[in-house]
């Protein structure tokens, strides 16, 4: 009965999981592999911060970003954007749909100092 019990839930949750990566929904960027980059952004991670408080892009303009992890063991997120990278995947090309502010952090539990591991993406 427990077994019975503990399948049915593990089987309730796998599906609530594949239905939670299987939507394409729309994001303020799409990420691209057939578009030539017009623009490259580099952003470096050193211990408990990256190397500018913020960086720019330009709307509609396909961007290349590459990730570098110089000290330490981190990852970059930008949920708005819709972009995660790390040392397994350091790089993508995106084209920023909206412009707006959207926060940047680091993706992996770094340290004392990982919650204040934070930057700015500005699409203008």
């Amino acid at each position: 009965m427990k077994k019975t019990i503990a399948f049915m839930a593990c089987s309730v949750l796998l599906l609530i999981l594949a239905a939670c990566g299987s939507g394409s929904g729309s994001g303020s960027s799409s990420e691209v592999s057939n578009v030539e980059p017009e623009a490259e952004l580099v952003i470096e991670a050193t211990n408990y911060k990256f190397d500018q408080a913020e960086y720019h892009l330009k709307k509609d303009v396909p961007v290349k970003v590459i990730f570098k992890n110089a000290e330490g063991n981190h990852g970059m997120l930008v949920p708005g954007l819709k972009l995660q990278l790390s040392g397994k995947k350091d790089s993508a090309v995106i084209i920023p749909k909206e412009t707006g502010e959207f926060e940047l952090a680091c993706s992996i539990m770094c340290g004392s100092g990982h919650s204040a591991m934070v930057s700015k993406i500005i699409v203008e």
